[in-house]
């Protein structure tokens, strides 16, 4: 494996918890990060522009992008597909960026089953009290939608056990410095440092 390849990294975690902010934060704290852009058939909050936070796309374009094999993964969340195109991902990952997929539980688990490396985080707050808060406080999305998402939480609480860490985000910027931690500590994790091993084996031997 090149040791100067990017880290694959799959942020998820419930609706409400934080995600983005913690994920804009840390793009402007360090400079090797780089955030995949999703594509979502659900319609743009105010604000968000297309081709940043999102490729807006419709039903039709988005079920083309599937049939094409365009994507990395894709799931259907509240009635809209999300899922993240592939090109774009493994060139950055190949020009030695940590690429990090803000995505759900149901795709993550895909990426992981495709790509075994790949580094999984899950984004929580303190409580599931805090969690309502939020999503109360965003001002987006009526009270059903709310409800929906805190009964799909409640499904998403019993796959948390498939992530390699969980992040707890209180503070937001001792949870940016834990999260750069965690996967830089990856990098040098003796099964991604294969190439490197060998490299240092031959040089002892010369020797």
């Amino acid at each position: 494996m090149n040791h100067n390849r990017g880290i694959l990294i799959v942020v998820s975690g419930f609706s409400g918890a934080g995600k983005g902010t913690l994920m804009k934060r840390l793009l402007e704290t360090y400079d090797n990060y780089a955030l995949s852009v999703s594509a979502t058939t659900r319609s743009p909050r105010p604000g968000e522009i297309d081709g940043k936070e999102y490729f807006f796309k419709s039903v039709d374009e988005f079920e083309k992008m599937i049939a094409q094999d365009e994507l990395i993964e894709y799931a259907k969340y509240v009635n809209n597909y999300y899922g993240t195109p592939k090109d774009y991902v493994m060139q950055q990952l190949e020009a030695g960026k940590d690429v990090i997929l803000e995505i759900e539980i149901q795709g993550a688990l895909k990426v992981r089953e495709k790509y075994p490396d790949t580094l999984l985080l899950f984004v929580t707050p303190p409580s599931a009290k805090e969690l309502k808060e939020r999503l109360v406080g965003r001002g987006t999305e009526t009270m059903d939608v709310i409800e929906s998402r805190m009964k799909r939480a409640v499904e998403e609480s019993e796959g948390v056990e498939a992530y390699d860490y969980l992040i707890i985000n209180d503070d937001l910027e001792t949870c940016v410095k834990e999260m750069h931690h965690v996967i830089q500590s990856e990098h040098n994790k003796v099964s991604r440092c294969n190439a490197m091993i060998e490299q240092i084996r031959k040089e002892l031997q010369e020797i």
